[in-house]
């Protein structure tokens, strides 16, 4: 059941980088990765990097945070984070401006488990039901994440009950999503 993840986010990243270059005639660049290591850094120029995706070459799983927490977690969660090395990508799921979370590096990855084990550390405090985030929205508070027992995508104000559904699966939220290059 995870290749419509893959698919979709395969998609998207290249329509993601399609963008950039027809917008600024280079590969999708970031400044906020300058100086930080990964393998998909082209070049760097003007403090800032040239990135594009790469196959993710560690294991495929996120077993250390279904272990620290005790849970199960849904199998397309893992394929959405371990598919690719990328930056975080920029886009619009109808008026809500996001940026999508990506794996940069094995390290990056390491810290990616750790947030997402205090993220569920912190639902099952305030006994919420488990999510995942997915992607970051300009309100430190609001999150776009994947409900780990419905496969709902869903925007979540941090440590309330405030939830809104926007997509019934984390494929088709990322079927609908529209790249964007983020304004500095």
């Amino acid at each position: 059941m995870t290749y419509p993840v893959i698919s979709a986010l395969t998609q998207f990243t290249s329509s993601f980088i399609d963008l950039w270059q027809k917008e600024t005639g280079h590969e999708p660049a970031s400044d906020e990765l300058y100086g930080v290591a990964s393998p998909c850094i082209l070049t760097t120029q003007d403090e800032e990097v040239l990135w594009l995706p790469l196959p993710f070459e560690s294991e495929k799983t996120l077993a250390n945070v279904a272990r620290a927490i005790d849970i199960v977690l849904r199998d397309e969660c893992t394929a959405f984070y371990t598919e690719q090395y990328a930056g975080d990508m920029a886009g619009s799921f109808n008026d809500l401006e996001l940026t999508l979370i990506q794996v940069w590096s094995d390290e990056d990855f390491i810290r990616l488990q750790e947030n997402l084990i205090g993220h569920l550390v912190t639902q099952r405090r305030l006994k919420l039901s488990p999510t995942l985030f997915i992607a970051t929205t300009d309100s430190e508070m609001d999150m776009v994440s994947v409900c780990n027992l419905t496969g709902e995508v869903i925007l979540e104000h941090f440590g309330t009950k405030k939830r809104e559904v926007l997509a019934p699966s984390l494929a088709a939220f990322l079927q609908d999503l529209q790249p964007r290059i983020k304004k500095a």
